[in-house]
């Protein structure tokens, strides 16, 4: 009965999705305030059904329900309670419920927290986020539906989440990335809502930014821990494999990280209109492509969900009706979005576009490299992409881009003199040769492609740190008081772009650094990487809650002082019969010492063994934290806050 209750909640958010599409719509047309207003309520309605469709499918999962086909496909009653909970997206049906949710989370956040923005455009955002509301709930209900019943006959036991969801990872990856695919709906909403009034200005910018930056800021986080998750529990030790599947979440950040910059540009200097308005459709659009591979059923990936190819048509509809309608509506207002400002050739504005086509490539270079080979396939041909084909385009456009961060923080709007720049840029270069080809005189070497990458990050970090001081000493109130009275949303493009370079160093670290040996061992047995003597000690059975695991005892050594006992298993489980590899870390900021064992060799206790040492590869997800914190460090500065440009923005609506 618990079950129905949340599937009749969630036909009635749908019903809801529609009433929000369309009332606040005619609402604005007929200049009609009450069907105006009732935009925002729909939407909090809309969200608290959702929420009581999701909690209910959770309550099912957690009282062992297997009368409900999702439940008894996805769960069983050995499963630990909290993979049981979060077995709720660990499958199709169940993922688009929580994608549905999200989707409503985010028209409830902007309903209630965008009080500054004209009633009418807020009508027109929650509508177009209606809208998609009804086409993800059409699509779950329809052809996905996570409350269907086994009924009359249902198993006395259920099936077993994919021991390769049964992990820390799956509980906060899966939230994160789809907080940030589906945030960027808002960024889109906002572009077709200021479509629909014919006009696009700073305050709309102003208004659009923040959601941007704090859905960009989530899907970091979300490709963040799908790297460290697949590094630690595929057992390759590796933390990114240009997987297909990965590459659909990268798509989607590449272009709304272009966007958060052209928005900046449109709210300073009310530019880049059109383009700000192409990159809302673009990004929403990717994120929807997403979607479509992982559910079409024609990727074959550990992260994806092989249905029926038909659920993959109706996504693939739904992205055409989205992005063609969306477009359609640009085209007809593309005579209104022309710009009469100006900025010169050299000139933060230059430097901002000249990043947004870097990553809009990088962006295109994934997508090619993702989907030649699924035409192919197409066309009974086999084409291999692989890892050699991305670096090639990534490792120079990474390399620009970081060139041009530095200069376009250093540029003032609309034109700057060569004399100025070229003043401060001198005496940085050398700094940075220096700083980067130091660091990569490191034990072994490095490529001079690596150490390109070094002195790249030492560009960046310098110069971000030249311009803080600058910048702090302008206020002619002493250093410390000056970097006081710097705004958030400054230190929070520091935070994005030194988190940038601390990712790539970590890149450079780990590629050109690490150390690798698959072995031979037994009980007894020593190696010595990366000046670690890993002894193996012990090998013995254990039983877990639903498998049965062998668990290996490694103890590390350095000259002869203890520095760690690692317990890498392998474990056997009981439902579905697969063996999984749970590997063991030493993890520092430094290094991580990585132990994982193989397969069983020619006697019982004889064991094919992989360890690796790994400098700097904690520095990756650093990294995009500090991305991601810097991100909302900017959302946080007060300008956002500010209600005092409300009434000028009224001439939107």
């Amino acid at each position: 009965m618990i079950a129905e209750i949340g599937h009749f909640a969630v036909w009635m958010a749908l019903l809801l999705a529609v009433l929000q599409a369309f009332l606040p719509l005619i609402g604005v047309r007929l200049q009609h305030g009450g069907w105006i207003a009732s935009a925002r309520p729909l939407a909090v309605m809309q969200w608290l059904l959702v929420t009581v469709g999701i909690i209910t499918l959770g309550y099912a999962f957690y009282v062992n329900d297997f009368s409900i086909a999702y439940v008894s496909n996805h769960s069983n009653s050995a499963l630990p309670w909290g993979y049981r909970l979060s077995a709720i997206w660990g499958g199709h049906e169940g993922s688009l419920l929580l994608w549905a949710w999200m989707l409503a989370s985010w028209g409830a956040a902007v309903a209630l927290l965008s009080r500054s923005v004209p009633d009418a455009i807020s009508a027109r955002v929650l509508a177009v986020m209606g809208m998609i509301g009804i086409g993800f709930m059409s699509f779950m209900l329809l052809t996905s539906n996570p409350f269907d019943r086994n009924l009359p006959w249902f198993p006395l036991d259920g099936g077993d989440l994919n021991p390769l969801l049964q992990d820390p990872g799956l509980i906060v990856h899966p939230p994160m990335l789809y907080m940030g695919y589906v945030g960027f709906s808002v960024a889109f909403a906002f572009a077709v809502a200021g479509l629909m009034a014919g006009r696009l200005d700073p305050a709309w910018a102003r208004w659009a930014r923040p959601w941007t930056t704090v859905a960009w800021s989530f899907l970091t986080v979300g490709i963040a821990l799908g790297s460290w998750w697949a590094y630690y529990e595929l057992g390759w030790g590796g933390w990114w494999f240009w997987d297909p599947v990965e590459n659909a979440s990268l798509m989607p950040w590449l272009s709304g990280t272009a966007l958060i910059h052209s928005l900046a540009v449109t709210e300073k200097r009310n530019l880049f209109r059109a383009w700000t308005v192409l990159l809302a459709i673009l990004t929403f659009s990717l994120s929807l492509l997403g979607t479509f591979l992982v559910r079409s059923g024609i990727l074959t990936s550990v992260h994806a969900f092989a249905n029926d190819p038909e659920r993959g048509t109706f996504v693939l509809i739904f992205l055409a009706l989205v992005a063609g309608g969306s477009l359609l509506l640009f085209a007809l207002r593309a005579g209104q979005l022309r710009n009469t400002a100006g900025f010169q050739l050299l000139s933060r504005e230059s430097m901002l576009l000249g990043n947004n086509l870097l990553l809009l490539t990088a962006a295109f270079v994934v997508l090619a490299g993702t989907l030649f080979p699924l035409i192919g396939d197409a066309f009974d041909l086999k084409i291999s992409i692989s890892a050699p084909y991305f670096n090639m385009f990534f490792i120079p456009l990474t390399l620009a881009l970081m060139a041009l961060v530095v200069l376009g923080v250093m540029s003032n709007w609309k034109s700057q003199r060569v004399e100025r720049l070229r003043s401060r840029v001198l005496p940085l270069v050398p700094a940075a040769i220096l700083g980067g080809v130091g660091a990569a005189l490191l034990p072994g070497g490095t490529h001079w492609s690596g150490t390109l990458g070094l002195i790249a990050v030492a560009w960046v970090v310098i110069g971000h740190l030249d311009d803080l001081v600058r910048k702090a000493l302008a206020f002619r109130s002493g250093l410390f008081k000056g970097l006081r009275r710097l705004g958030r949303s400054y230190y929070g493009m520091v935070f994005a772009h030194l988190g940038l370079a601390w990712m790539v160093a970590g890149i450079v670290l780990v590629s050109h650094h690490e150390i690798e040996r698959d072995v031979r061992m037994m009980p007894g047995d020593q190696v010595s990487v990366g000046g670690y003597d890993f002894a193996f000690t012990q090998l013995e059975d254990g039983v877990g809650p639903n498998y049965d695991t062998v668990k290996a005892t490694f103890e590390v050594t350095r000259n002869g002082k203890p520095v760690k006992v690692m317990h890498p298993e392998k474990r056997t489980y009981h439902v579905s019969g697969m063996v999984m590899t749970q590997v063991a870390l030493r993890p520092s900021l430094l290094n991580d010492l990585y132990v994982a064992l193989g397969e069983p060799l020619d006697r019982p206790d004889a064991w094919a063994v992989r360890i690796y040492y790994k400098p700097g590869v904690r520095w990756l997800w650093l990294g995009a934290l500090m991305m991601a914190l810097g991100g909302l460090l900017a959302v946080s500065d007060r300008r956002y806050r500010s209600r005092k440009n409300a009434e000028s923005a009224e001439a939107l609506a």
